[in-house]
């Protein structure tokens, strides 16, 4: 029998990310590089090394071409199962749950950013989530540019506001989200924000009122490279913390063979 309630994995990658336009006028903002790999591949870490080994990407339909010519057959010899769903039009953050349900199935899962890089190893948090939710919460110094979490004394969450009009607190919750199975049921029966958005915000709210959100707080860099200046330092920090040496060796040996592979063909090429 199938064991119920494994962890799966899916990265938001959709967007049009504007704000680095003329970059992304011909690419998806996750597949620019930072220092010596292609964006996406920093979420895709922090989920492999956590043991998830089937990975659903959402992607935009004008990119969906580039992230298959990259990541269709990279891992292939590798055992992970990556899959892609085209999101036409971003309604949200939680609308990935509604897009992944089919995949999801009776599985718990987790969903990261495609834009967000760590420097935090999240393996033991992840391997061991058994029901509820866990997120993650960073200091920042512009807390209302994120939802924001409000603490009470004892460290437990007490409050989440999505991008507060008044001061609440100094922690941003973070583009990585654990969630049991429930999570799909509860992102469809959410209802969208002024902005026409189901907000990951309002799933949060639903655990937390259930007495069931675990929000712990991150002390590493969290880089979500979304203009040329944060682009540019996340590709500084990641060399100069050595997080490019922190991946799991599966991913660099299948990044090796690509290139190998990709070499080959151009020599082919030429003759």
């Amino acid at each position: 029998m199938r064991k119920l309630n494994k962890m799966k994995g899916i990265i938001l990658s959709g967007g049009t990310a504007t704000r680095l336009f003329p970059l992304t006028a011909t690419t998806s903002k996750q597949l620019l590089p930072v220092y010596d790999r292609q964006m996406i591949f920093y979420p895709l870490n922090t989920l492999i090394k956590a043991g998830i080994k089937d990975i659903l990407i959402i992607v935009s339909p004008e990119h969906s071409g580039q992230y298959l010519n990259l990541l269709g057959s990279i891992f292939k010899h590798y055992g992970v199962n990556l899959y892609f769903e085209v999101q036409k039009l971003p309604r949200g953050l939680a609308e990935a749950f509604i897009l992944g349900d089919a995949f999801i199935d009776k599985d718990n899962v987790t969903m990261i950013l495609g834009d967000n890089i760590f420097e935090d190893d999240f393996c033991e948090e992840i391997k061991k989530f058994k029901k509820g939710a866990h997120v993650f919460a960073k200091k920042v110094s512009d807390p209302e540019r994120f939802g924001v979490v409000k603490f009470d004394k004892q460290g437990n969450a007490k409050e989440i506001v999505e991008k507060p009009k008044e001061f609440l607190s100094n922690y941003a919750v973070t583009g990585l989200y654990v969630y049991d199975n429930k999570v799909v049921k509860v992102a469809k029966n959410t209802v969208p924000s002024d902005r026409g958005e189901i907000e990951i915000t309002s799933l949060n709210n639903y655990y937390l009122n259930l007495g069931e959100l675990k929000v712990s707080t991150i002390k590493g860099e969290w880089l979500d490279a979304g203009t040329f200046d944060s682009l540019l330092e996340a590709g500084n920090i990641v060399k100069n913390k050595k997080i490019y040496k922190k991946f799991d060796p599966l991913i660099d040996e299948a990044i090796q063979k690509f290139n190998e592979e990709l070499k080959l063909i151009a020599k082919k090429k030429l003759l």
